[in-house]
């Protein structure tokens, strides 16, 4: 029974056309002696290669290894040691064509070195995708991206599958581009905003380390090199793509509008966060209390909001603008010390003249509490129901929470002080008074 291609659909009558050349093409190279001698220098060319970089690669790992060196060269050294790998497909591609110009002269053909060739590509291809690159995305780019690529050149259908996708052309709206565009602009896309994302990753790390600028100079130098470079990346993109940048005027209208109806609270937050960058009056590493209660250590600024931790563990994300319209206390601005106190009691019976001095003693030993602004000042505050009322007023350099127990550990040393000077600690007690005496039970 015979097979009717022609009522097949067209990719599949053209998958069979280059299945029928390549068959032919195979035959040919077969039966031809010029082919068979292409083909053993393709093979002597590889196995030279082997030997040559099985005798070189040790010596130049040996050469170029840094060991535990520190030097300035050591990191582009390791570098490059990375890279050894391709020292075998390399060089079988380099062997090949010197033995290509010899062929070409003998047999006036040379189809199957130039195939050769390309297979050797591939081999190089696939090693740098297999044994060098190191990052996850990259590798996964490569995979799917780079070798399928690499194998469409080496069977030579990448000139043809270009030229389909090339023909092939959609449209939204008054923007028209092919699909060729679509997938170059989708590798160069992800390869662009993964460079960003180094780029942003790497210039971060250098200005965080410069100590000599305010930490919210320091923020907002980061964030403007983070808009930087991806707002450049985007604009590549589109020119990769093909894409008039004036075509997205209309999208540009579409925004200005939705910033000035729905997205009028995204733009003020993102304003306020760059008034907060400026003027440093909050920054990363500070203990804030908003009005509406809410306090923690700020851990991250970003565009929108900033993220507050408290010292439960528990994230809270506040908008920027928050920190601008209502009142915010920083108790880390400036490094400034906090003033706190301990309340405490003592019996009527106690001499209260001697209580002040005792106590102030007993919590200036605390290795945290500072002597200035002021020392610790013991207060008589009032006469309660059960004793004597005072409060001990320290201070300190951070906060009354979290890793610290500051009031805890000034109450333990008021308490030993008391104890050790005989003086009563009272408990509540009530005094019951009884009038017209106490009646008498019947008979």
């Amino acid at each position: 029974m015979e097979f009717d291609l022609s009522s097949q659909p067209e990719i599949v009558q053209q998958a069979a056309g280059y299945a029928l050349q390549g068959y032919e093409l195979a035959l040919t190279w077969l039966l031809s002696p010029a082919a068979w001698s292409q083909f053993a220098l393709l093979v002597a060319a590889y196995l030279l290669a082997l030997v040559i970089s099985g005798r070189v690669r040790p010596a130049l790992e040996r050469l170029v290894d840094p060991g535990e060196s520190t030097s300035i060269l050591a990191t582009p050294r390791r570098f490059v040691l990375r890279f050894l790998p391709l020292i075998t497909p390399l060089l079988a591609y380099g062997l090949t064509g010197i033995g290509e110009s010899i062929v070409r002269s003998l047999f006036d053909s040379g189809a199957v070195i130039a195939f050769g060739k390309r297979v050797f590509l591939f081999l190089a291809a696939r090693a740098l995708v297999r044994d060098i690159v190191t990052d996850a995305f990259l590798k996964v780019l490569g995979r799917y991206v780079l070798l399928p690529i690499m194998a469409l050149y080496t069977f030579g259908l990448l000139d043809t599958v270009t030229l389909a996708l090339s023909e092939s052309v959609v449209g939204v709206g008054n923007i028209q581009f092919s699909l060729i565009s679509i997938v170059r602009g989708a590798i160069a896309g992800a390869l662009l905003f993964w460079l960003g994302q180094w780029s942003n990753q790497q210039s971060t790390q250098i200005i965080s380390r410069n100590e000599e600028m305010r930490p919210s100079i320091r923020q907002l130098l980061i964030k403007t090199v983070e808009f930087t470079i991806f707002g450049v990346a985007f604009i590549l993109l589109m020119n990769i793509m093909g894409i008039n940048l004036s075509a997205l005027a209309v999208l540009g209208g579409a925004i200005g509008v939705g910033l000035g109806f729905g997205l009028q609270k995204i733009a003020s937050n993102f304003i306020s966060g760059v008034i907060l960058l400026l003027e440093g009056q909050a920054t990363v590493g500070d203990f804030v209390e908003l009005d509406g209660g809410e306090a923690g250590t700020i851990v991250k600024m970003m565009a929108r909001a900033t993220i507050l931790e408290t010292f439960d563990g528990r994230w809270i994300v506040i908008p920027n603008e928050d920190f601008i319209t209502t009142r915010v206390a920083n108790y880390s601005d400036s490094g400034s010390a906090n003033r706190y106190e301990a309340p405490f009691s003592v019996s009527y019976d106690t001499d209260i003249n001697t209580v002040p001095a005792l106590v102030e003693a007993a919590v200036a030993t605390h290795p945290e509490v500072l002597d200035a602004p002021y020392p610790p000042d013991c207060e008589l505050r009032g006469f309660g129901d059960s004793g004597v009322d005072f409060a001990v007023e320290f201070w300190v350099n951070g906060l009354d929470d979290g890793p610290n127990k500051y009031t805890s550990d000034v109450l333990f040393l008021v308490w030993n002080a008391l104890k050790d000077a005989g003086i009563e600690i009272p408990y509540p007690q009530r005094v019951v008074e009884i009038k017209g005496g106490i009646p008498q039970a019947g008979p």
